[in-house]
């Protein structure tokens, strides 16, 4: 909203939620080859890809998808420990002073937790996760929504030139349909939580009914939040909303405010990370499946409840995952030039390629027909908006970078 202002940003959210709804539709009813009630099942996007598509596709799909999983976790790491080192701010500095703190300590304490929890084992029993990042996710969102309610402020057009100059507006403008594009990113786990979706009736029919109420309810949050914001703070809208809000009172309500994001990212990280860890204990179980040390479980005594069955090899594949994007983040730990880069990434090819590729083979629909080319024209002109998203959010990751040294960045 601050680099798009009161016309454009609501109505490019708008748009963001229309077409994901739309092509949310069509990967639902992709989850079945064939007959989209009795064909046979997928257990992932990947699979879903490759029974509608296989070859090529299916190969650049993996990359881009897996991609992205890695990066999620990476966006998880740096937005959790922002929150964090922010509410520890406020309390040592207090209100006269500015933030100037390393955030290091914060993503390492985070990546501890995620290696712990990494060690679940399917996800289809991570249920607790979702309804918890549910409840997060209201609670800080009701929260900024309310401290933005005081003041009205903003342009018709955004931050004016003269804050910051054109170039950087134009760049800015760019990186934000990247963030935008970021929050309605979720077809990457679609089939996933389709997949443990029971019937009757269809999954498609369930699926298309929870994506409508999911995007209507998140959209109004949205809006909400962002207009409340921006009225809030106009130019001097923050890059972190609470941030804005970090030096007054009451702290307190800040604070359950960035526990709220910290806990919701917490689960998250684990809910988008499934998918991977299941791709490479695969290959790698493969590779070692001579060496019988590392494929085998470990009974640990639980007082009061079950032994937990510990695998070896599970547990150096995680580890090793959550050490890696925990340097990553790190090395990058620029908020909002990493989330626009990654919902750019994510989705013209996840959330609109690829499901209306397989839709296309699904139904048969010939090609040059007046169906085919609308949904050509679609995929082409958000293929133009991930390009303008993807520049503007490498431009201020290099920015960003040639200003600040690797592991030594403050806040």
């Amino acid at each position: 909203m601050a680099q798009l202002g009161w016309i454009a940003g609501p109505a490019v959210i708008f748009i963001f939620a229309f077409v994901t709804y739309y092509t949310s539709a069509l990967l639902a009813a992709c989850y079945r080859s064939g007959d989209t009630v009795k064909g046979e099942r997928s257990y992932s996007f990947i699979g879903t890809v490759q029974s509608h598509l296989g070859g090529l596709k299916e190969k650049l799909c993996g990359l881009v998808y897996y991609l992205n999983l890695f990066g999620f976790a990476i966006g998880s790491t740096i937005a959790a420990s922002i929150s964090v080192m922010r509410s520890n701010c406020f309390h040592k500095k207090g209100d006269q002073n500015p933030c100037h703190m390393s955030i290091n300590p914060y993503m390492i304490t985070f990546g501890v937790i995620e290696i712990v929890l990494s060690q679940s084992q399917d996800f289809d029993k991570l249920q607790w996760v979702l309804i918890m990042a549910a409840v997060m996710s209201f609670t800080y969102f009701t929260i900024a929504l309310a401290l933005g309610i005081a003041k009205v402020a903003g342009s018709l057009t955004g931050i004016s030139i003269g804050t910051v100059t054109q170039t950087q507006k134009i760049w800015r403008s760019f990186q934000a349909l990247g963030v935008i594009a970021f929050a309605y990113s979720f077809a990457i786990i679609f089939i996933e939580v389709q997949d443990t979706i029971k019937s009757p009736p269809s999954e498609v029919k369930t699926m298309r009914k929870a994506t409508l109420v999911s995007l209507a309810v998140i959209t109004l949050l949205y809006l909400l939040c962002s207009c409340m914001a921006f009225g809030a703070f106009g130019d001097m809208a923050p890059r972190h909303l609470l941030a804005g809000f970090g030096f007054f009172n009451p702290y307190w309500l800040i604070d359950i405010a960035n526990a709220a994001i910290t806990i919701h990212l917490v689960g998250a990280y684990q809910v988008y990370s499934q998918p991977f860890f299941a791709f490479i204990e695969k290959h790698a179980t493969r590779r070692f499946a001579d060496i019988q040390f590392i494929n085998r479980e470990i009974e640990i005594p639980v007082p009061g409840f079950r032994p937990y069955k510990l695998c070896v090899l599970r547990m150096i594949c995680r580890t090793i995952f959550v050490i890696v994007t925990t340097v990553i983040s790190m090395l990058l730990p620029f908020f909002n030039e990493v989330i626009g880069l990654l919902g750019a990434m994510a989705f013209w090819p996840l959330t609109v390629y690829f499901p209306i590729e397989m839709y296309i083979a699904q139904k048969k629909i010939p090609k040059w027909s007046t169906k085919w080319l609308c949904l050509q024209i679609l995929s082409g002109a958000c293929l133009v908006i991930t390009i303008a998203a993807a520049a503007g959010s490498i431009a201020g990751v290099v920015l960003n970078l040639m200003s600040s040294k690797p592991f030594s960045t403050s806040f």
